[in-house]
């Protein structure tokens, strides 16, 4: 038996050929889809439980200064994290793109450029913001009680951030090669590090002296190493096809035109999380206006809507991988599909989820509020108005996953510009003096129908479908026509061709 490889460099079957890429262009779309996602979302609901239960430890073992402190600087790690998703998400999909034309020459450069690119800058990252630590804590105003320990706290965050990143873009390759799986199991291998670990570095262990709030952070390092060098060892004994070998170390030299893609495009979809979080921030500041009563509902209703964005977002990945392979394959004819096919599972998940709160709002509400307290009631008024409103803003986020798929990410940004900052917030601020706290739950049901129908228009009208995430070809072969890109060419070629495997005698 022997190996031989396309002309593409993609891999075809033999007896040394341990991994492949997932073929997402290929099979029934429904449960393709609901195979991918479901990973996906079993991932997204381990983040949440982490975060949860790290909470509570350093809450019910530190006191509230410590809680407060992890407050203020996981919001820093939100923004660093919000900005590399985006060009982790660009990187995913020119990953798919160049799977599905198989072509994995141009997926190991995306890789290799990837990663010195994101080990470089991470490395930046973490050394700034180590030193600029206590600024960085003055400019959130951390109150005084608690600044010692966000000092502490977050200069072991800065120092996990390169991991952090190296980690999430190595998931983010391999659900663009259209494995969700591996990217799930992993996860819940460093959950349950950082869960255990946590309690044990807070308070000292053995030979380990207590370490306090740093404990908390460091316990999310060594939690984040030892999932990576384990991810990196299975990859490696698998021959993973995407993982540069050491005779191929010429992919990690940046490519400029692959660097270029994954910034320009990259940094859109993180301003998307930023605008988010903008709009998220300035709502809070409406609600606080209110009373403590009014904030506390709105928190705890919050809290629960976390996790009925959860389906609509795993949906929103899985649509993307998807869509990438077969734009990359050609296979337009899919893609349509896919899109229906998202939306569908989206109003069918996110639905069903939402009716349920609906009904167990006040029995679910009452587990975080005090028996009898006002807020309970509160509560209970801002789901029933608002909790719909993510069914909607679900089909937003299902059709900006198929869109940027084809390289097209300026016009999500948009969207969400109008319909969060220029819609939701004013709307509001305006209406408040009027209709008072109502106008901020109303306000959630319609930024949501505005997004929708913004992005269904765009998708049915857009040109999307000529966005392009690459406009360069490689100098030694014929580029796959993917409909999305207009080949020109740099002064270098964007990568070397695989060179065929020698072949080995046939025993």
């Amino acid at each position: 038996m022997r190996t031989t490889t396309s002309s593409r460099g993609m891999p075809r079957p033999s007896a040394t050929t341990r991994a492949a890429p997932r073929d997402l262009t290929q099979g029934p779309i429904p449960r393709t889809l609901a195979a991918f996602a479901l990973p996906v979302l079993g991932a997204n609901v381990l983040q949440s439980l982490n975060g949860s239960v790290n909470a509570i430890w350093i809450g019910n073992l530190l006191g509230e200064a410590a809680l407060t402190a992890t407050s203020n600087a996981n919001l820093v790690l939100f923004l660093l994290l919000g900005s590399v998703f985006g060009m982790a998400m660009a990187a995913t999909i020119l990953v798919g793109q160049a799977v599905g034309a198989r072509d994995i020459a141009r997926a190991k450069c995306v890789v290799g450029t990837g990663t010195t690119f994101f080990l470089a800058l991470s490395t930046l990252v973490a050394i700034a913001g180590g030193v600029l630590t206590p600024f960085i804590l003055h400019a959130l105003g951390t109150p005084a009680a608690a600044f010692d320990f966000g000092v502490q706290y977050l200069r072991v965050i800065f120092i996990a951030v390169p991991v952090m990143n190296a980690f999430a873009f190595t998931m983010a390759v391999l659900r663009g090669a259209g494995d969700a799986r591996t990217p799930f199991l992993f996860m819940a291998v460093s959950v349950g590090l950082d869960i255990a670990l946590n309690p044990l570095l807070i308070r000292g262990v053995g030979p380990v002296p207590p370490m306090g709030i740093a404990g908390s952070a460091m316990s999310t390092l060594v939690a984040q190493v030892a999932s990576l060098g384990l991810l990196l060892v299975l990859l490696h004994r698998r021959h993973h096809p995407l993982l540069p070998g050491r005779h191929e170390l010429r992919h990690y030299r940046p490519r400029p035109a692959l660097l270029r893609a994954i910034v320009v495009k990259g940094v859109p979809m993180g301003l998307q999380m930023i605008v988010i979080s903008a709009a998220a921030l300035a709502l809070m500041g409406l609600v606080n206006g209110f009373g403590v009563e009014t904030a506390a509902a709105y928190g705890v209703a919050a809290q629960l809507w976390t996790y009925v964005q959860m389906p609509a977002l795993a949906i929103g990945a899985a649509v993307s991988s998807m869509a990438a392979q077969n734009i990359g394959a050609n296979r337009w004819d899919r893609v349509g599909r896919i899109a229906g096919t998202g939306v569908a599972f989206n109003l069918a998940l996110t639905g069903l989820l939402a009716a349920l709160l609906y009904v167990a709002d006040r029995l679910v509400l009452g587990l975080f509020l005090p028996a009898g307290s006002p807020a309970i009631a509160i509560a209970v008024h801002i789901n029933d108005v608002a909790c719909w409103s993510f069914v909607l803003f679900g089909i937003t986020i299902v059709l900006f996953g198929v869109v940027r798929a084809a390289g097209a990410v300026m016009p999500p940004l948009l969207v969400l510009v109008v319909s969060l900052l220029l819609v939701r917030v004013p709307f509001a601020w305006l209406m408040r003096e009027r209709w008072g706290a109502d106008a901020i739950w109303w306000s959630f049901p319609l930024a949501a129908a505005m997004s929708a129908a913004l992005a269904f228009a765009y998708y049915r009208l857009g040109r999307w479908r000529q966005a392009g995430l690459v406009r360069e070809e490689p100098a030694t072969g014929t580029a796959a026509d993917t409909g999305v890109s207009a080949p020109s060419m740099d002064s270098e070629p964007l990568y070397e061709a695989a060179e065929p495997a020698p072949a080995r005698a046939t025993p």
